[in-house]
């Protein structure tokens, strides 16, 4: 059991108006007594989504300057950040063929995926941040995986990219890979690690997100989790036994890439 008396870690959140790290930065609030949650987001109204507490900082992740207060203090960092293919408009499901995408002009996956999580990394270890959990995407392996394709920005090639360079960085990770990500309630199901792609090759490739942002935060607490890269998924709903001993599980992972 944790020592009360022990200060609590402060862990910045960052892409905390996504998706996935909204449920990261809420679930860091709600255990107010074991972290002291930051968030960190691209701008004002992002900050008002997530409640505008004075913990939310607004930075550009592409521009290594202006990182360095939000992380100045934090004792561990979840990377959140991703960039986001849109759909170009006009497209009609009714007349067949396949919907196109584009990035926004400056938000392509090098400049965010890339440029944007070296930035981070290179500013958690300046400052002395002792354990960085970055989430990025199963199909890595493949440089030819539809990802890749979208808005020709080759995301998953830019996230391998990053996460390589925090395994090198000296700075204790864990890189965890999600496959799809599922918008359902957390804690119902069995959570699967695996590596190398190979869950990709199963019926179960995808997860919620609530159940990542759990492995996230759960990340934190085990010295199983670090130095450690894994792809992640779960069962159905209705099968198996909902993962509750995540240091169990955090001890099955080898692979540190």
């Amino acid at each position: 059991m944790a020592d009360s008396s022990a200060p609590r870690p402060t862990v910045l959140v960052t892409g905390a108006g996504g998706r996935t790290g909204q449920i990261v930065y809420n679930k860091l609030k709600e255990r107010s007594e074991q972290f002291v949650a930051r968030g960190l987001v691209r701008s004002e109204e992002s900050k008002q989504k997530i409640g505008g507490a004075d913990d939310v900082y607004i930075a550009d992740i592409r521009d290594a300057d202006h990182l360095a207060p939000a992380v100045q203090g934090a004792d561990a960092l979840i990377i959140l950040t991703s960039a986001v293919p849109k759909m170009k408009p006009g497209f009609d499901p009714s007349k067949g063929g396949r919907p196109e995408f584009y990035y926004e002009d400056g938000m392509y996956p090098e400049q965010v995926d890339w440029i944007g999580q070296k930035n981070q990394i290179d500013a958690a270890k300046a400052a002395g941040v002792k354990h960085v959990v970055l989430v990025g995407s199963m199909g890595g392996t493949n440089p030819n995986h539809p990802l890749n394709s979208l808005g020709n920005g080759n995301i998953l090639v830019w996230k391998r990219k990053a996460e390589q360079y925090l395994a090198d960085s000296g700075v204790p990770y864990t890189i965890i890979r999600p496959g799809g990500l599922q918008d359902k309630d957390g804690g119902l199901r069995e959570l699967i690690v695996g590596k190398d792609d190979e869950l990709l090759l199963t019926e179960t490739k995808t997860i919620p997100r609530a159940d990542v942002a759990e492995v996230c935060v759960q990340a934190l607490q085990y010295e199983e989790a670090k130095f450690k890269a894994f792809d992640l998924a779960s069962k159905p709903e209705d099968v198996g036994t909902p993962t509750k001993d995540f240091k169990a599980l955090f001890s099955q992972i080898t692979a540190r890439f």
